[in-house]
């Protein structure tokens, strides 16, 4: 028989009030309770029950969510870097091991980690082939050799031959001997340095953002490696639409040609000229200074501008795809005025062939690139595309003897801009082909090893490409939503405004607009008012002022009486504060000593 239950009918309200908090509290305690009992435990973790091993991981990212790929210690910025998320995703992974601290929340500080990189992306800058070289923790079983009467413990890894051997360098401690009799290395050696290693790949991805996937690893990198220093190829892609902004139509939008450009077809505005920036790209191919295609990085004091650029040409992309197919109307057309119906009508020719805005890619390989070059040159094409600079300025911007000082003009957006290899070749070969051995996602490890669809491949639920598929279609969806939408609001409505702008002036004259369009490869065009020439425009400081003012501002030696050498000696100030000419006083650090004294390497 059940137990009646209390019964609180005779209870004063003080006594009332006073059951009900006796009972949360004892409620509350109960919770507290189990999520104590459910709560993970922190272990304490111990770096030396493992061994590592030093291996490169190709990577990719989305650059727009952040605020370029390396980090700056102390430098907090809106976005987060793409060093800041790896070292998070390392971290609670476990498998490095930072000299400082081993907690996940700590700064940015790679000190231990054998960490190198390869390019150094700005802000909102794309990789499809980025490359890091780091030390990581590592499933091979540890060894154990004797050593002054005690057992010591020894990590063993597999390395490929360096890729210049005049580097190999060899270690000043003598090495204990190996041998293969003896039992303590028998679990070490019978590890397979792929099969019964650790996933990194896909264990890293499951801690990144979508956006940002790693692709492969190499097991064995060369002797010697730096992602930095081995890389001796980077193949960039700059990327752009035809027309590269949305044009006028009718004759108001059809243009003078300019006093290079042939007068047999006035071309309308958003419409580049392809053929002539192919020409101008094709110059920048071979050894040259280019000091007025890069922004100057005075704490470098780079004063060798030369860079070898092995490829460099426009190349049309096929999208295969039909948004904003309004571009296919015979007003938007590339030559012409097109025809004028009168009436509520689409604008699109249901007769002709869709034309869609095609896209098109700046391909670059070059040995090394200077701070923003990149997007200098393709900013010069854009100008050449236009029709408001010939193929020609680029050899006379090249010719930095005759023209030593940049002259002022913006670079090119940074969205379009992807970092799309690294390439390290061995030294001495006559091709320039990747030496290293890279192990792709998807790869098998093992003859006959069982591919799943559950992540641990390129393919299926929780797969790199099931994971990119996720991002590519929600930004695909917005892309043919607003691409429909321009077709709807081209549509709509009556043509009195295309006939009034046909009416402004006779349909066989062209041209000359009062304020400029000029496209640097963002969204839209900007109105910048008359155009004037680049070789008419002012000219930015000369290299050598720059780097004197900010030598002589952090106390480098006179430049005169340093060597050519590519960096600058520093004179060691006082302890106590000095005075800035431009600001309050300032104590400078030990680390801004190491960094001036380091070799300035470009970017």
């Amino acid at each position: 028989m059940a137990s009646k239950g209390t019964d609180y009918s005779s209870w004063s309200s003080d006594s009332l009030v006073a059951r009900v908090t006796a009972l949360e509290q004892q409620l509350k305690d109960m919770n507290e309770s189990l999520r104590a009992k459910n709560a993970r435990v922190e272990r304490d973790f111990d770096p030396s029950r493992y061994s590592t091993r030093l291996i490169a991981l190709k990577f990719a990212y989305l650059g727009q969510r952040y605020n370029g790929f390396e980090h700056h210690t102390n430098n907090r910025t809106p976005l987060p870097t793409i060093e800041e998320e790896l070292w998070k995703a390392f971290n609670k992974a476990r498998l490095i091991f930072p000299t400082d601290s081993l907690s996940i929340n700590t700064e940015v500080n790679w000190e231990g980690c054998e960490y190198s990189k390869c390019g150094r992306t700005d802000k909102g800058v794309s990789a499809f082939g980025q490359v890091i070289g780091i030390r990581v923790r590592s499933n091979r079983p540890l060894a154990y050799s004797t050593s002054n009467g005690g057992t010591v413990a020894e990590s063993l890894e597999t390395a490929s031959p360096p890729l210049r051997t005049e580097t190999m360098t060899l270690r000043d401690e003598p090495i204990s001997s190996l041998s293969l009799d003896d039992l303590s290395y028998n679990g070490s050696l019978s590890f397979h340095p792929t099969n019964d290693e650790i996933r990194y790949p896909q264990v890293l991805n499951r801690l990144l953002p979508l956006d940002i996937r790693v692709l492969a690893w190499c097991p064995a990198p060369p002797l010697n490696f730096s992602a930095r220093f081995s890389c001796k190829e980077r193949r960039y892609r700059y990327f752009f639409t035809q027309p590269a902004f949305n044009p006028t139509p009718g004759v108001a939008g059809v243009l003078n040609p300019g006093s290079h450009q042939s007068s047999v077809n006035a071309r309308r505005d958003g419409w580049l000229d392809i053929g002539a920036m192919q020409t101008a790209a094709k110059h920048f191919e071979g050894v040259h200074d280019f000091r007025n295609f890069c922004k100057v990085d005075a704490s470098k004091q780079i004063n060798n501008f030369e860079r070898k650029i092995f490829h460099s040409e426009i190349r049309e992309v096929d999208p295969k795809t039909e948004p904003a197919a309004y571009i296919s109307g015979s007003d938007f057309a590339e030559f012409g005025s097109g025809s004028m119906n009168n009436g509520r009508s689409s604008n699109i020719d249901t007769n002709s062939k869709v034309i869609t805005p095609k896209l098109y890619v700046f391909v670059l390989h070059g040995s090394a690139f200077l701070w923003h070059q990149v997007r200098h040159m393709i900013a010069i094409l854009f100008l050449v595309g236009q029709g408001l600079e010939s193929a020609e300025v680029v050899d006379r911007l090249l010719d930095t003897k005759q023209i030593p000082q940049k002259p002022m003009y913006e670079m090119a957006d940074d969205a379009p801009l992807v970092l799309w290899d690294c390439i390290f070749p061995r030294e001495g070969s006559d091709s320039r082909k990747d030496a290293l051995e890279w192990l792709y996602i998807g790869d098998q490890h093992s003859e006959g090893e069982e591919v799943t669809a559950k992540g641990n491949g390129k393919f299926g639920l929780g797969g790199v490409v099931d994971d990119l598929w996720k991002i590519w279609r929600q930004k695909r969806m917005d892309e043919i939503l607003a691409g429909m939408l321009l077709n709807v609001a081209v549509a709509q409505g009556n043509r009195l405004e295309m006939e009034m702008l046909t009416a402004k002036q006779d349909s066989r004259q062209a041209r000359k607009p009062s304020s400029q369009k000029l496209y640097h490869g963002g969204n839209s065009a900007s109105l910048k008012g008359r155009y004037v020439p680049l070789l008419e425009r002012p000219r930015m400081e000369s290299v050598e002022t720059i780097n004197a003012r900010y030598a002589a501002k952090k106390g480098f030696e006179d430049p005169n009486t340093v060597p050519d050498t590519g960096f600058r000696k520093v004179k060691l100030l006082p302890r106590e504060a000095e005075t800035r000419e431009d600001g309050p006083p300032f104590n400078q650090s030990e680390d801004d000593l190491a960094k001036f004294r380091s070799h300035g390497f470009d970017q």
